[in-house]
């Protein structure tokens, strides 16, 4: 079993899964029987989220929405809040282990944290990992023995009650200065009431029977902490008013409810913005968030509170980047810390149709996407050719915007993209937070397929989108910034369809000699070999497909050792993929060098059949630049102009 949780054919986010991904819910308790109730898990990021040193609070930036529960709820149905589950930990955590006090979690082995009889050390971390104790804390891993419980399995009860109440002895309140059991509590809060549910169904009682009274305490003491340490808009703290008002219904407490209430409607207008970008950088966190406020959604209301429409607005809204942010194998472009993952089809929404490969639903209208948060996600289309097919497309995305944050990375200006059914120009990917200087370098500029400057401090800039053109044939795209003291970089972006490829033209000047080093990072599977001064190719072994690399020389001359491979170093560290937190892949890394005060880059990236070649010649045409190609033997050219434009001009 992979450890992480991508959840995938329910992500059920109430009685019933969500119709169309809209902002309704159910008013009735699920059917499952015996035992009680359980909702599919959310599609959760494993790792820990606390970088160490810096806060996890976010406040609000955006005006709050003010339509929730202004309407009344009609139903017929008593206010109820649903176990909801234990995000898969609980899949690796047999009853068998239970009754050994063994914890498991992610690629470590089962490791014994208590005395074997309930008995449990919190202080454990044998692998000094911030994740593993984080989620040992949560309590999640009880989740087998709560689900035997709540069937009146009662040597299953007996021990889930004895852990979970020797963690409460354990750790009075409050527990701030732990930041394992911080981080957990609002995922610990919600194996308390689903641990409070399964007592109810295995005994078959209608009340908390006395020598259970200490949950109902334990309750009052999370929704306390929950109080008074809200982590504010973005995921973790729409997670914790979820909780909040899971205590506020199981203990009929308006209060806890209220105060959730409220802060969700301040929570949802910074976590996801009027264009339906999330706050977080990545977009597997927007995956995430899609689900999470879907499952706000279904709680408000089948806790008695009308959800409004701002909170379902704006989930449409990030349904729509969702697909946007769909590459040409129905996967989300692997942005920030994101692990490689398909983009969930949900039934009625454009996601269906672009992570059904174009199977199901229906086509969205949009081609592409220009988010001010800092993104640009485009395809030559949805695959409604014959001739191409879903996979035949290509598609790409182009980061910018606001400097690094939450779980973004440095970035700025990088590409990905895929064409003729596979990756061609992948992101470095995310590495787990304890993978020390290799954390650091997956998040850092060398990670990404950008113009990098490695003698300099990255100084997490601002990057501006100072010009767009979107055509049916080509995309055209500018970006400038300061990546590091008295440096300034500007980048082109020219993508085009028929025959499909992608240019790029780096600029950069700094007031002292740099290295500067356009990056092209690829896929794990290729072999990359150099050819000349100015070309690379790149082929898996049995491959219909390469890549074609090259630069064509254009305002400066290219020195010796203008283009290298790097592969597997480890000194700088570079050639390496993370198609998830855990797996790191030895992968090739094209890199376009230059040295001095000024770079002036040219490059070309060319996916075509193994057999097919790139041809080309250069000529000037009065102050304009043109390089004519033939690629596969159909001919394009790409022009400059005098004043710097970067555009197809055949």
């Amino acid at each position: 079993m992979k450890y992480r949780t991508r959840a995938a054919v329910a992500l059920g986010l109430a009685a019933v899964v969500l119709a169309a991904g809209a902002a309704t819910g159910a008013t009735a308790p699920p059917t499952v029987t015996p035992g009680i109730p359980i909702l599919p898990a959310l599609p959760e990021p494993g790792e820990s989220q606390f970088v160490p040193g810096a806060t996890n609070v976010v406040p609000p930036t955006a005006a709050p929405a003010t339509d929730i529960g202004k309407k009344q709820v009609q139903s017929l149905a008593a206010p109820f809040y649903a176990c909801s589950g234990f995000s898969g930990i609980e899949k690796t955590n047999p009853l068998a282990n239970l009754y050994v006090d063994k914890f498991q979690w992610g690629p470590y082995a089962a490791y014994k944290v208590g005395n074997g009889g309930g008995n449990i050390n919190w202080a454990s971390n044998p692998y000094k990992n911030a994740s593993w104790y984080m989620w040992f804390h949560s309590l999640r891993w009880l989740g087998q023995g709560i689900i035997a419980a709540g069937q009146g399995n009662l040597t299953a009860l007996t021990r889930v009650n004895t852990i979970a109440y020797d963690w409460y002895r354990d750790n009075p309140y409050s527990w701030k200065a732990n930041v394992g059991a911080w981080e957990s509590t609002m995922h610990r809060t919600n194996v308390l009431i689903c641990l409070r549910q399964a007592i109810l169904s295995g005994l078959k009682v209608t009340t908390l029977p006395t020598r259970y009274a200490w949950l109902d305490t334990a309750l009052l003491s999370h929704a306390r902490f929950l109080t008074n340490y809200w982590s504010g808009a973005w995921n973790h703290g729409t997670d914790e008013s979820i909780a909040l008002f899971g205590v506020g219904v199981t203990l009929n407490r308006a209060d806890y409810k209220n105060l959730a209430v409220q802060r969700l409607g301040a929570g949802i207008t910074t976590s996801i913005d009027t264009q339906g970008s999330t706050n977080e950088q990545s977009t597997g966190y927007a995956s995430f968030n899609y689900s999470l406020w879907g499952r706000a959604i279904a709680v408000l209301q089948n806790g008695g509170v009308d959800p409004g429409t701002t909170m379902a607005t704006r989930r449409a809204l990030l349904g729509k980047w969702l697909a946007l942010a769909t590459n040409s194998l129905g996967k989300l472009h692997q942005l920030g810390d994101t692990e490689v993952q398909s983009t969930y089809p949900w039934v009625g929404t454009p996601m269906e149709y672009a992570g059904s490969l174009g199977t199901k639903g229906t086509v969205p209208p949009w081609r592409v996407g220009i988010y001010s948060a800092g993104y640009v996600f485009g395809r030559t289309g949805w695959g409604t050719d014959p001739a191409r097919g879903f996979t035949g497309e290509s598609a790409y995305s182009i980061r910018f915007g606001p400097p690094r944050a939450f779980h973004g990375h440095f970035d700025h200006t990088s590409i990905t993209y895929t064409a003729r059914g596979r990756d061609i120009i992948v992101d470095g990917g995310y590495a787990a937070y304890n993978a020390g200087a290799y954390r650091t370098w997956a998040v850092s500029p060398s990670a990404h397929s950008d113009l990098t400057t490695p003698l300099s401090t990255y100084l997490n800039p601002t990057t501006r989108l100072t010009a767009s053109s979107v055509k049916t044939n080509a995309e055209a795209y500018v970006l400038s910034d300061a990546p590091g003291s008295g440096i300034s970089r500007v980048r082109s972006v020219l993508v085009l369809k028929d025959p499909d490829l992608l240019v790029t033209w780096d600029r950069a000047s700094a007031r002292t000699a740099q290295a500067f080093q356009t990056l092209w990072h690829l896929p794990s599977d290729q072999k990359a070999t150099v050819y000349s001064r100015t070309t690379a190719t790149a082929i898996a072994a049995g491959d219909t497909t390469k890549t074609i690399l090259f630069q064509v020389p254009f305002k400066q001359a290219l020195p010796a050792g203008a283009i290298l491979v790097k592969q597997a170093q480890t000194n700088p560290i570079q050639g390496w993929v993370y198609p998830s937190s855990y797996v790191r892949r030895s992968a090739p890394t094209i890199m376009l060098a230059r040295s001095g005060t000024t770079a002036s880059i040219l490059s070309f990236v060319v996916p075509i059949r193994a057999s097919g070649g790139v041809t080309y010649k250069t000529y000037w045409s009065g102050t304009t630049f043109v390089v004519s190609l033939k690629v596969g033997g159909r001919a394009v050219a790409v022009a400059i102009s005098g004043g710097g434009s970067l555009y197809r001009a055949g």
